[in-house]
């Protein structure tokens, strides 16, 4: 006689089957009441012997309360972005490169198409879907497990039990599932997605798994790790086994023995792009063999063994029926071409920023010309040209008062931007406090664009100081903010004041003072009430800070106001100081590792920050200028090339050791 765990097992093997067979093979072999008579069978077992259930069965892919806000892990590895390339001569010296850094080697390029969504890193452990990760910053990513879950081509369980697998890949959304999106988000008065992309990434971070489940999403796998490495040895093996495993692969893919090749594939799907089901955007082309993309090594933000090949942006004639301008968070007044809608791949555009009077100049712009419009990147919409002169043209003139506050305007000597000089001006408020709580600057959740209004004018914020006197009585008076979303949103609120220095200098809005050059100023000084003192010529000791820089930086902290806010956000307990995790003076000062397999006890994220906060530097491939390889169990290539080369490998007793200044 059958037992009701063998019953169970067999009906959760059953929907897996069907589920491959339709979310992963676009296959299916029965009907969708079919399916839904086996899910309630299963269901109904499962709520007669609830100690059976288990993390793995497909009735567990939607569960649980929407959660309060996403925790946040770091990644395995490294999820780095693709350097670009626009066309094919592009491609051509990218190839170029890889040749001249391979000198005499035969290598091949795995063409893969460039997926237009957001990119998720999902682990198994023990064969079991554990966890998924944003992409993030490429360092952390936030974890939306549960949301994951829903995504049918994502299996719960892989078909090769017991393996710990990472698994990296592409959600998106196809333009079929993309439009009925956005007929329910009309039909329910909220506004539209402005395209598949961006409904792909707030699908996929919003708070509810039920909702993320009724969205339609899919997941295209094109990277498989283990331990933060690649399992196998080649790309196009990653992809086959991936898809033994049970993932869905891109079936449009070719393996290039050439440069030729590969332009030939670019060109072929440039053309076919819009015989898709979803969006693509370009084509990513990878050095086949994993051994070779070692050698070939990484850039700080990219590696030299991938590129992205860019098809050329849409473009679609249209009307400017008037220029508006918009004032930022520096001040800065942006004009903006207000067009009559067009169509441009598919997204309706009705807006195009014209950046500044002399891009205007440059294009000969008037409104009630016709003009070409393209998305660049197939998102950001631009005005490329004037194509006919309007019979009423108008002439746009930058005012002279800021349209929002009254106060002067000016545009300094070398610049392009004209300004308003009001720092307390209500627009560019908004936009300081909304770049204050962005997810990369202080991470403040909860703070949108209708909150930031609601705040400003009703008086409640005069600076982003104010944000943490907000108090949960005056919250709760503003439209649609419960008092749970008030208490999460004062909760965020609370996290910020434990951001560091670099987070903080890229808060305050300081122009050409970006994430990057934060950083650099942090790392160089230390104290941000250094940094405010600092004279022109000093600030210029920080890394690319240029006379320009430095001038914007030393204008900034000489303005009253906003020594003043600096002041407010001492009072609120912000961090003014700053310790590189990397320090000079440590232990392993001026060693390079290179990390391999899998050590003891350490993971390799431990071990990587460990030599870091001692002084040393961690590099991803192996070199001449390689000092030491730390090698654990399972290692791989570059345990090889270090003995080639003659680099001394140690284990983990003797890195730490090192790292306690005992060796």
């Amino acid at each position: 006689m059958t037992s009701a765990s063998e019953k169970i097992e067999a009906l959760r093997e059953e929907l897996r089957r069907h589920e491959y067979l339709y979310h992963v093979q676009d296959a299916p072999e029965i009907t969708d009441a079919e399916y839904d008579a086996l899910m309630r069978q299963l269901k109904a077992l499962e709520a007669e012997h609830p100690d059976l259930i288990t993390p793995d069965s497909p009735t567990q892919r939607v569960g649980g309360k929407p959660r309060e806000g996403f925790l946040k892990a770091r990644h395995s590895s490294p999820m780095l972005s693709l350097d670009n390339a626009l066309g094919e001569e592009e491609l051509r010296d990218f190839d170029r490169r890889v040749a001249g850094l391979l000198k005499d080697e035969t290598y091949a390029y795995t063409a893969e198409l460039k997926l237009d969504g957001l990119s998720l890193a999902v682990h198994y452990h023990a064969g079991t879907l554990s966890r998924a990760l944003t992409r993030g910053d490429g360092t952390v990513g936030e974890e939306v497990t549960e949301n994951a879950r829903t995504i049918r081509s994502i299996p719960l369980q892989v078909r090769k039990r017991g393996g710990d697998w990472e698994v990296r890949g592409e959600v998106v959304l196809n333009r079929k599932a993309f439009e009925k999106l956005n007929a329910e988000q009309e039909a329910a008065g909220l506004a539209r997605f402005a395209n598949p992309r961006n409904a792909a990434a707030g699908s996929l971070r919003i708070l509810d798994p039920s909702v993320t489940a009724s969205r339609q999403l899919d997941y295209f796998t094109y990277f498989l790790f283990e331990h933060g490495a690649p399992a196998v040895k080649t790309q196009w093996e990653a992809l086959e086994t991936l898809r033994e495993l049970g993932f869905k692969v891109s079936p449009h893919r070719r393996l290039c023995a050439s440069i030729d090749e590969l332009a030939a594939f670019c060109k072929e799907w440039e053309a076919k792009r819009d015989t898709l089901p979803f969006e693509i955007d370009g084509v990513v082309a990878k050095v086949n063999s994993v051994a070779q993309q070692e050698r070939l090594g990484w850039t700080a933000k990219a590696p030299r063994w991938a590129i992205a090949y860019k098809f050329p942006a849409r473009q679609e004639q249209t009307v400017v029926e008037n220029i508006d301008v918009n004032v930022g968070r520096t001040g800065a007044l942006t004009p903006v071409a207000l067009l009559k809608p067009v169509v441009v791949g598919g997204v309706t555009v009705s807006r195009a920023t014209l950046h500044n009077e002399d891009e205007i100049e440059r294009l000969g712009l008037q409104a009630g010309d016709t003009v070409l419009v393209e998305r660049s990147g197939d998102v950001i919409p631009k005005v490329v040209r004037v194509v006919k002169h309007g019979t009423h043209r108008r002439p746009f003139h930058m005012p002279k008062h800021c349209p929002v506050c009254g106060s002067d305007v000016v545009r300094a000597e070398g610049e392009a931007a004209s300004r308003c000089v009001n720092t307390n001006c209500p627009a560019r408020l908004k936009e300081s406090v909304l770049h204050f709580s962005a997810r990369g600057v202080m991470d403040i959740d909860g703070l949108g664009e209708v909150l930031v209004d609601q705040l400003v004018n009703q008086g409640l914020v005069h600076n982003v100081a104010d944000l943490y006197r907000l108090k949960l009585e005056q919250l709760m008076e503003l439209e649609r903010m419960g008092k749970k979303s008030a208490e999460k949103l004062l909760a965020n609120i609370e996290t910020s004041r434990r951001q560091p220095l670099p987070r903080i200098l890229n808060g305050l809005g300081i122009p050409f003072v970006g994430e990057r050059t934060a950083q650099f100023l942090a790392e160089a000084f230390g104290d941000l009430d250094v940094i405010a003192g600092a004279s022109e010529d000093e600030l210029q000791k920080a890394g690319e800070v240029g006379p320009k820089v430095a001038q914007s930086i030393r204008r900034f902290f000489h303005d009253k106001r906003n020594r003043d806010l600096l002041e407010r956000l001492r009072e609120e307990g912000l961090l003014f100081t700053y310790e590189a995790p990397r320090r000079a003076g440590g232990p392993l000062a001026g060693l390079a590792f290179v990390l391999t397999g899998t050590l003891p006890t350490l993971s390799r994220e431990d071990a990587k920050t460990r030599i870091e906060a001692a002084g040393g530097k961690v590099a991803g491939s192996v070199s001449r200028k390689t000092n030491y390889v730390v090698a654990g169990e399972e290692a791989g290539s570059k345990l090889d090339k270090a003995r080639a080369l003659g680099v001394a490998v140690i284990d983990e007793a003797a890195l730490l050791q090192m790292l306690e200044g005992t060796r």
